[in-house]
């Protein structure tokens, strides 16, 4: 493509911005195609090697030696008169092959290219997915294990709640991120091949192939099945696999956005905190505006395609609930950019995660000075039952408890002061016999319960074992740089 038009038809910017070059490859032409044309030796081979003879080895190899050179130049004039892209690759295979011209695709149907590759596309996807995830996990692992002692205000309704740890809130995007890795290795070893199966499924042509012998049939699917990489293959299809499988593995897709938009919305809300913050580049500009600004940017981003993941999901279903009886083409147009783009998005998505979770800086002090600011509130239950622990009047105290505290908050809301409700509290007669042990009530990592505990155990017990389960996958390398 020139320059001029690049500059002058539409690029996706998935493609062009966000997903990572391994996963463009894999839905790319180069790689669609070539998939292709293994399918097709891959069938001759299986043919020839079960006697028939009207393929011979020569054939073969002339077909092995265009597996990658695709002509696509010739296709696209072929596809202009015959309005048919997988006879018109045929013809453009054949052009290159001349012996086995004759023998291309012998006894198929278009889906046996198309929906082979497709299944092989989306297997390959998937892999990459779960490699990042389990970097994402891998990462974060180490931010929990780094904070899981660091007290910090936590926040149920988006309103003060009960102080937890640092590394206890990391550990819940941890745990969604686990559940789509598990989500996603059923859904890789359930993936299965759509095989040698004809115009309805019956693999009619290929008896007549075969002069009626099913055995050498169903031979010819399990030796395709397994020379394309796959242990099985679906027992019965129509002229395609059921689309219910792309609607099952783009629903996973959208788990995985469902755990990332989490993630990024807590990252954002953290940064408007000042609590953390995702990286920030030292020339970056947050605002064309505002100088000073450091928009999260990234976060929102993760967001931003995570919701279009989530809408896109829906493309599938209706695909799938759609379809009339052993097939109808109304899938092909809905399905080349639904199902590719969602694998595009979500890598898009993880690089962008992977990014934030290994670079985002975190404010121990500022995090102290908000736990500061709300801890007497939360202590009062503590204070009460010491002081009653000492002999006071439960009803009286509570009643002086809350006074002083809605003054300690008037104050702070009015006048903008600091929480004087501990202070308050020492100096009322009623609680003297506590007063020395008020800073230890206080204490906020006596508030967090077992909170340091489950990180440990959480990364122990659940976290080391899948990391060592797929020690294979992790790379640092995989950490992205991106384009802002």
């Amino acid at each position: 493509m020139s320059l001029t038009d690049r500059h002058t038809r539409y690029q996706s910017p998935l493609s062009e911005r966000y997903a990572g070059k391994e996963m463009c490859y894999i839905f790319s032409d180069q790689y669609k195609f070539s998939a292709w044309r293994k399918l097709w030796v891959a069938l001759a081979e299986a043919q020839h090697e079960l006697g028939l003879k009207t393929i011979t080895s020569d054939q073969i190899d002339e077909m092995r030696c265009f597996q990658e050179t695709i002509n696509f130049d010739v296709a696209r004039e072929y596809e202009k008169k015959l309005r048919h892209d997988v006879m018109s690759h045929i013809h453009a295979y054949g052009e290159q092959c001349p012996k086995a011209r004759p023998i291309i695709h012998l006894g198929a149907t278009s889906a046996y290219v198309q929906d082979n590759t497709e299944l092989i596309q989306m297997k390959e996807g998937l892999r990459i997915i779960l490699a990042k995830l389990v970097n994402i996990v891998s990462v974060l692992s180490n931010q929990a294990a780094k904070y899981k002692d660091l007290a910090t205000l936590s926040f149920t309704h988006f309103q003060p709640a009960q102080p937890t740890t640092l590394g206890k809130r990391i550990c819940l995007w941890i745990q969604d991120f686990i559940f789509d890795i598990e989500e996603i290795e059923m859904r890789i070893r359930g993936l299965r091949f759509h095989g040698v199966k004809g115009t309805t499924g019956t693999q009619a042509s290929f008896m007549a192939l075969f002069h009626n012998n099913a055995e050498k049939v169903k031979k010819l699917d399990e030796l395709v099945t397994r020379k394309m990489g796959f242990d099985g293959y679906y027992p019965v299809t129509g002229q395609t696999y059921s689309r219910k499988i792309d609607s099952q593995i783009v629903f996973s897709l959208a788990g995985i956005a469902q755990s990332s938009h989490k993630f990024s919305n807590d990252m954002r809300l953290l940064q408007h905190l000042k609590e953390a913050e995702e990286p920030f580049e030292e020339e970056q500009i947050g605002s064309s505006a505002m100088a000073y600004k450091r928009n999260p940017m990234r976060c929102e981003r993760i967001a931003a395609l995570a919701r279009y993941v989530l809408c896109n999901c829906l493309n599938p279903a209706f695909t799938a609930a759609s379809q009339w009886f052993e097939r109808t083409l109304d899938d092909s147009a809905n399905k080349r950019i639904s199902v590719p783009e969602a694998f595009l998005a979500i890598d898009g998505i993880l690089n962008i995660v992977l990014n934030v979770a290994s670079g985002f800086s975190v404010y121990p002090s500022i995090i102290g000075r908000h736990l500061a600011d709300e801890l007497p509130f939360m202590i009062t239950e503590n204070i009460l039952m010491e002081a009653v622990n000492t002999g006071g009047d439960r009803q009286e105290l509570h009643e002086k408890i809350r006074k002083h505290a809605m003054e300690a908050a008037q104050r702070m809301k009015e006048e903008g002061t600091e929480n004087d409700l501990l202070e308050r509290i020492g100096k009322d007669p009623s609680f003297l016999k506590i007063k020395s042990k008020l800073r230890e009530i206080s204490d906020p990592t006596r508030l967090v319960g077992r909170a340091p505990q489950q990180v440990e155990e959480f990364i122990s017990q659940v976290i080391h074992p899948l990391l060592k389960r797929n020690a294979n996958l992790i790379d640092k390398k995989l950490i992205p740089e991106l384009v802002v």
